[in-house]
C-alpha cells in the first residue's frame, strides 16, 4: 500500500469547507484524511507544499484531444501530458472524433488509448445522433454501458426540434445527461465573429447573440417537456445568462459552464485577422463578458471549462473566416482562473469549486473533493509563480493560443491522479 503525505500546504476544499494549512494523508490511491493523522501512518513519500495551494484535481467538461482521427493536430498522449501539467485529473471528450463516438467500439477504443497514455480518467461524451448528422438517434444505452458519461451533438446541428425532443426523451429514460452547446446553426450562418462593431469594421461574417439564446430557449422548453437533465456548454452572452438564471429560479434541473477565455477576452481584444482569436462561440461584447462574470459569481454558471481545441499550423493559416475555430487552452486554465480571483470577480474558493466540486456534481462523479475514501485526485499549485507561455513551458501539441508569449501567474507543481503522481514541476 503506497502511502503519501502532502504537508505544509494551504488546503482548499469547497465541499468540506476547508481553507487552512493542513496535512493530507493518502493511501492506496485514496484520501485517508485531512488534518487528522491516521493511526500507524508512515508515509512512503512526502510532498512539501509550503507556500502552495492543495485542492482537488480539476475536472474539465469540454475538451477535444484530436484522437482518434486527427493525430496531426494532437494525440491523447500529448494532451494528457498537458492536462497533467495543468492540474487536470479528469476530462470529458466531445463526440466529434473521427470516427464519431456513436458506437460502443469507438468509446472502448478511447478508453484503451487513455489507458495506454497512462491517464485513464477520460470520459467520452456519446453522440446524440448517428455520425452527428442530426437525423437518427444513436444507441445511447449501449454507449452508456460502454462508459460514456453523457450525450451531446458537439457543435453539429439537430435537423429539427422533433428529433431533439425524441433524443432528450431517450436520454431521460436512461438518466443520461445531455451536454448541449446552444447555437442555431442557420442563424449562425457559418459566421466567425460576434455580430457587432468589430465584425462590421473588418467585414467578417458574424454570429448574432440570438443564435445562442434562441437555441437555449428551445432546449429549455424541451427539457421541461421531457424531464431530461441538461448542461449547457460554453455560454457566451448576456441574454443567455439571464434566461438561464430565470429557468433555475423556477426550479429547472439545468446547469451551465463558460469557457475560461470568454471570461477575459472580448471582440475588442481581437487582433484583426489573427486566427488565434477565432473561436466558437465568438468573443462577444464587454457587456456580455460582465454578465458572464456576474453569472459565475451568483451561481447561475457553476463551472469553468478550458474548451481545449488544439490545431496544427495549417488549420490556423489563411483568411480569418476560413481558419478552424478553437484555442489550445488546458495550460492556461489555472492562471486565468487565478486572474479572475485577483480581479475580485470570484473568491479563490469559488474558482476552485467551478473547476472541481461543481463539475463532479453535474457528472455524478465520486471526486472533486478531498473527502475520506474518495480517489486521491489532487492539484498542488503555486499561485504566485510567474511563467511565460512559450515552447520551453508548453506541453500541448497545439500552440494556437492568443496568450503565446505572455507572462501568466499561477503554476501547478504536482498533480496526483488516484494517488499517483502524474506530474511534478
Amino acid at each position: 500500500m503506497n502511502k503519501i503525505l502532502v504537508e505544509n500546504g494551504r488546503v482548499i476544499d469547497p465541499v468540506n469547507a476547508l481553507n487552512s494549512i493542513a496535512p493530507v494523508y493518502i493511501a492506496d490511491g485514496r484520501i485517508l484524511s485531512v488534518n487528522a493523522k491516521p493511526a500507524d501512518f508512515t508515509p512512503d513519500s512526502v510532498i512539501d507544499a509550503s507556500n502552495q495551494i492543495v485542492c482537488p484535481g480539476f475536472i474539465d467538461l469540454s475538451t477535444r484531444l484530436r484522437e482518434p482521427g486527427q493525430s496531426r493536430k494532437a494525440t491523447i498522449k500529448s494532451e494528457t501530458r498537458a492536462a497533467a501539467s495543468a492540474g487536470i485529473t479528469a476530462m470529458c471528450l466531445h463526440p466529434d472524433t473521427k470516427p464519431v463516438i456513436d458506437t460502443a467500439a469507438v468509446a472502448e477504443l478511447i478508453k484503451e488509448l487513455a489507458e495506454k497514455a497512462d491517464y485513464p480518467q477520460i470520459y467520452p461524451i456519446a453522440a446524440l445522433t448517428q455520425k452527428l448528422e442530426g437525423t437518427e438517434l444513436s444507441v445511447m444505452l449501449s454507449l452508456k454501458q460502454a462508459g460514456c458519461i453523457a450525450v451531446g451533438n458537439a457543435n453539429q446541428p439537430i435537423k429539427n426540434l422533433l428529433i431533439l425532443r425524441r433524443a432528450m426523451e431517450y436520454a431521460a429514460s436512461h438518466d443520461l445527461l445531455l451536454i448541449f452547446r446552444p447555437n442555431d446553426y442557420w442563424l449562425g450562418n457559418k459566421g466567425c465573429a460576434h455580430e457587432g462593431a468589430v465584425a462590421t469594421r473588418y467585414g467578417l461574417p458574424s454570429i448574432p447573440e440570438a443564435a445562442e439564446t434562441i437555441a437555449l430557449d428551445q432546449c429549455l422548453e424541451l427539457a421541461e417537456l421531457t424531464g431530461c437533465r441538461v448542461h449547457f456548454g460554453q455560454l457566451s452572452s448576456k441574454r443567455a445568462v439571464i434566461k438561464l438564471h430565470q429557468a433555475i429560479k423556477y426550479g429547472m434541473n439545468v446547469s451551465a459552464d463558460v469557457a475560461i477565455h470568454q471570461l477575459h477576452l472580448t471582440e475588442d481584444d481581437m487582433i484583426p485577422f489573427d486566427s488565434a482569436y477565432h473561436v466558437l462561440p465568438p468573443f462577444r461584447s464587454e457587456i456580455d463578458k460582465q454578465y458572464l462574470h456576474q453569472g459565475l459569481a451568483n451561481g447561475t454558471l457553476t463551472c469553468i471549462c478550458s474548451d481545449h481545441q488544439p490545431h496544427d499550423i495549417d488549420a490556423k493559416l489563411g483568411a480569418f473566416p476560413e481558419t478552424e475555430p478553437g484555442i489550445s487552452a488546458l495550460e492556461t486554465l489555472l492562471p486565468l482562473m487565478l486572474k479572475l480571483v485577483k480581479q475580485h470577480t470570484l473568491t479563490l474558493d469559488q474558482g476552485i469549486a467551478a473547476l472541481t466540486a461543481n463539475p463532479a456534481r453535474i457528472l455524478r462523479l465520486k471526486s472533486g473533493a478531498l473527502t475520506s475514501g474518495f480517489p486521491a485526485d489532487i492539484c498542488i499549485f503555486d499561485p504566485d509563480h510567474a511563467w511565460q507561455v512559450n515552447a520551453a513551458n508548453w506541453k500541448s501539441q497545439g500552440i494556437n493560443t492568443p496568450y503565446w508569449g505572455r507572462t501568466l501567474t499561477g503554476r501547478v507543481t504536482h498533480t496526483l491522479q488516484a494517488g499517483r503522481v502524474i506530474y511534478s514541476l
